[in-house]
């Protein structure tokens, strides 16, 4: 606390609660992409919308640039502080603020994680039904932020569909009430969306409003095994076609092999090069047509065996083999890529992604995983032992920057579900046009017009 802005700080709000110790620098200070080195002035941990406001109100008037922090779960660095940035933390804003019974919706403080926003849902015999791996330790505020997907999205779409309406503290301190729950408002433009992927560089969320719908229904899980990569569509769209599908997920021989050394069990004899969990509405037809359509493609050769839970057990078994795959591959600190193309487009341009990646990264293991559903591929590039981490960085970049343009060729994005940040800014040109990326400059500047909300991130001041 021996800075004087600090000193200044706790002056003006005696009951803020600030962290300057270096461990909790160094904790708060960075998300999972491990490659910036954390150096933040302190950490703010608000207790109230008005406290947020005041710390906002406090970094203009005295030039410090600030972080907004949720559950730093984040693949993209939109969560890093390594240039002295002041990092606000939503972790102590974690309440449930309301339920509307006759709206179906939740009101919840944006620090809120989003496994416990879920459980009050079905408190009320109702789902919030946005969900990936990370649900335990990421914030409804973080998802908003990036506008979250995960593994549900062919069902029930991205985290931009569930958010009635939010409170966004600006960079100038303002509190904008945006959205409002409101199912039809033709009242200009629509400031939720603005704020909703914004990665915290048009101000803070501090509340949301989450629409909720009906409970699930019972599902059955299936896990496929797929003899290449060319059949991949394929099955998608045999499956698609005849059952309700909550999801389709892929991972490959190489994902499976690192989340089967984590402890989860095998769930063949033998090993194949694809694999997809793909969970659909389970009634006594379905479970018929989801047979049907496997038979269908064995008998094509798009598929070599498959299972079919049996249990919630056995389900929860085969899901792990794919939501375990990040935490597997935690400890090689990887170099991810999360890209997007239209589903129409994915077998063009998965020939074309499989061929590059195999002739630009011959001495690396590639972990292939991802939303097939919904377009997402996650592409995960272990770094060998024995080499440096600033050379396995830069030449991943250099792959990279082929990689964009052939999303750029396929209309595709370089950022799927995890946000531009720090890692993907040098490609954001190759997602949005020039046009598009001054218009994005200038609603900052009219949001934030003394450039302190999360700086650096998205594009360059």
């Amino acid at each position: 606390m021996t800075d004087a802005r600090l000193a200044s700080l706790s002056a003006a709000l005696p009951a803020l609660r600030l962290l300057t110790e270096p461990a909790e620098l160094e904790h708060y200070g960075r998300d999972w992409t491990r490659r910036w080195q954390p150096a933040p002035l302190a950490i703010a941990l608000p207790e109230s919308v008005e406290e947020v406001q005041a710390v906002v109100r406090w970094a203009k008037a005295n030039a410090v640039a600030v972080v907004p922090s949720g559950g730093r779960t984040g693949l993209s660095g939109g969560a890093v502080a390594a240039k002295g940035e002041l990092v606000v933390s939503l972790e102590r804003m974690n309440k449930v603020l309301g339920f509307d019974a006759v709206d179906r919706t939740l009101t919840v403080q944006a620090g809120i994680p989003l496994q416990l926003a879920q459980e009050a849902a079905r408190e009320h015999g109702l789902q919030y039904p946005v969900d990936f791996a990370a649900r335990g330790s990421c914030s409804i505020g973080g998802n908003i932020a990036t506008n979250a997907g995960g593994i549900r999205v062919v069902r029930y779409g991205n985290t931009r569909e569930w958010v009635a309406g939010l409170k966004l503290v600006t960079g100038s301190g303002e509190l904008l009430e945006v959205g409002r729950a409101l199912v039809k408002n033709s009242s200009g433009y629509d400031l939720r969306h603005l704020a909703i992927a914004s990665e915290g560089t048009l101000g803070i969320v501090v509340e949301a409003t989450l629409r909720l719908t009906d409970p699930p229904p019972p599902t059955n899980v299936m896990l496929l095994a797929l003899p290449s990569f060319d059949a991949l569509m394929q099955v998608f769209a045999a499956f698609r076609a005849r059952l309700q599908l909550q999801a389709f997920e892929f991972l490959t021989d190489v994902a499976l092999k690192h989340v089967l050394a984590h402890g989860a069990q095998a769930p063949f004899a033998e090993s194949h090069p694809f694999y997809v969990v793909t969970e659909f509405a389970s009634d006594e037809a379905s479970e018929a047509e989801a047979l049907a359509a496997f038979e269908q493609c064995l008998e094509q050769g798009l598929v070599s065996d498959g299972v079919i839970s049996a249990s919630d057990a056995q389900a929860a078994q085969l899901w792990r083999l794919r939501e375990g795959i990040t935490e597997s591959l935690a400890r090689y600190v990887p170099y991810k890529n999360d890209v997007s193309v239209r589903i129409s487009a994915m077998p063009a341009f998965l020939a074309e992604t499989q061929a590059l990646l195999g002739r630009e990264y011959p001495q690396f293991e590639v972990v292939w995983f991802g939303h097939i559903g919904d377009g997402n591929l996650h592409i995960n590039i272990l770094k060998p032992e024995a080499m440096a981490q600033d050379a396995f960085v830069t030449g991943c970049e250099r792959v990279t920057k082929l990689l964009a343009q052939v999303l750029q060729a396929h209309g595709g994005s370089i950022s799927a579900e995890h946000g531009i940040g720090l890692v993907k800014k040098p490609y954001l040109g190759c997602t949005r046009s020039e046009a598009e990326i001054a218009v994005l400059r200038g609603i900052k500047t009219v949001l934030d017009p003394a450039g302190i909300m999360n700086p650096g991130k998205l594009f360059d001041p």
